[in-house]
Order: structure tokens, then C-alpha cells, then sequence
């Protein structure tokens, strides 16, 4: 399977959010779906099996976190079986070189393709992670996590186009924009510089931040 060129909404809610699991999450596929979304990233196995309603190829992540390691995406095998056994097509991974609990990032790579039968989809913060991910046999790399590693902080406000532009002109995997893509002037300035797909989330898909940044950037004091 290739996932389609354009748009992949991402259907996530954290425990604190008022849109928190699979009921509320498979009807945000759907409702992405309808307005044209061709894939989704969703959490978890539960929300992954909600979201597959919305017969859409599902990129699923799993994330588990740690007092003693950074990498919370998707961290190891056992994380990877849980997610496709409810449906996830393919798998992401956090590729970056940082410590996590479970077998290096190249060891999972070959492993989820090798025994699961899944695509994966490679979390990176530069170009090398980038590099190194393709050459481990991902099927996509995405600048998910640029700007959210100690080698790419601090976190700017705007998409970093520069990383996405330098995977696209080098590697010949499909790259994915992903990461503060929040307008679709962005989206397509994306496409622009190359992008296979964008994955959008929290200004698609979390009303209460969406609702914040209108209140704190519009409403006066």
C-alpha cells in the first residue's frame, strides 16, 4: 500500500480532553473523511479500531510514556503488534536516535516489516534521522519531530519547511509534512516544496485549542 497524495487529518485527544476516545474519535475520521481527507493518524489500539469506520487507511501510533526515556512513539515491537492487530496499516515510530524503551529504531524498522506485515512511517527531527530512517527500509519519513528534540529546540512557530524541502530533493521514499502545518497556506506551501502528503491535527481536529487561539488572538482584553 502507498498512502495517497494530500491530506491526513491526525485523530488524537489526550485524557484531559473533552473529545477523548474512540467514540468521539472514529466520528472526527469520519467528518475527515467527508471533507476530503485520504488517510488518518490516529492513537492507540482502541481509537485506531474506532477510527477504521471511516475506511480510510489508518497510520497508527502508540504512545507509551516514560520517566526514563524520551521516545514515546511507538517505542518497541510489542507497541507495534498492538496497533496492527486493530487495523493500522502502517505504523510510526519515533526514528530519532534518543533512548527509549525497546530495540533501536533500525531493529524495529526491519522487524515491523519483516514479521507484521506493516508499512512504517519514520518520526524524525532532521535530515540525517531522515536519511538514516530511509535507508533502514521506511516506507515514509516525516519531520514530525522537528523542533520537538533537544537538537531542534527551540520550537519555532512556523513549519520547518528547510527540513522538509532537503528530504524531498534527497530521499526517494515519499516525504511527509507534519508539524505546525496550521493554516492551508502552509499545506500548501508544503505540497510546494515537495511534500508527498500533510498530516494536520490539532487545528482540525481539537476544538479547545482552536477555540483558545481565536479567544487569545482575537478577542480584546
Amino acid at each position: 500500500m502507498k498512502l495517497p497524495r494530500g491530506l491526513i487529518v491526525s485523530c488524537q485527544a489526550r485524557e484531559d480532553n473533552p473529545l477523548h476516545g474512540p467514540t468521539y474519535m472514529g466520528a472526527m475520521a469520519q467528518a475527515a473523511r467527508d471533507g476530503g481527507a485520504v488517510a488518518i493518524r490516529a492513537n492507540g489500539p482502541a481509537d485506531i479500531a474506532a477510527v477504521k469506520a471511516a475506511q480510510l487507511p489508518v497510520i497508527g501510533i502508540h504512545k507509551l510514556f516514560s520517566l526514563h526515556h524520551p521516545v514515546y512513539i511507538t517505542p518497541n515491537l510489542e507497541a507495534a503488534e498492538t496497533i496492527v492487530s486493530a487495523g493500522a496499516e502502517v505504523v510510526a515510530l519515533d526514528c530519532t536516535a534518543r533512548p527509549r524503551d525497546g530495540e533501536p529504531p533500525a531493529v524495529l524498522v526491519r522487524r515491523i516489516r519483516e514479521e507484521l506485515g506493516a508499512e512504517v512511517f519514520a518520526d524524525i527531527s532532521t535530515l540525517d534521522e531522515g536519511l538514516a530512517a530511509a535507508a533502514w527500509g521506511a516506507n515514509y519519513v516525516a519531520t514530525t519531530l522537528s523542533g520537538y528534540t533537544s537538537e531542534t529546540e527551540p520550537r519555532p512557530a512556523e513549519p520547518d519547511l528547510k527540513l522538509l524541502e532537503a528530504l524531498a530533493r534527497t530521499l526517494d521514499v515519499p516525504v511527509i509534512a507534519e508539524g505546525r502545518y496550521n493554516t492551508p497556506d502552509l499545506v500548501r506551501q508544503a505540497f510546494e516544496a515537495g511534500a508527498h502528503a500533510v498530516v494536520v491535527g490539532t487545528m482540525i481536529t481539537n476544538p479547545r485549542e482552536i477555540t483558545a487561539r481565536f479567544v487569545v488572538q482575537g478577542v480584546p482584553a
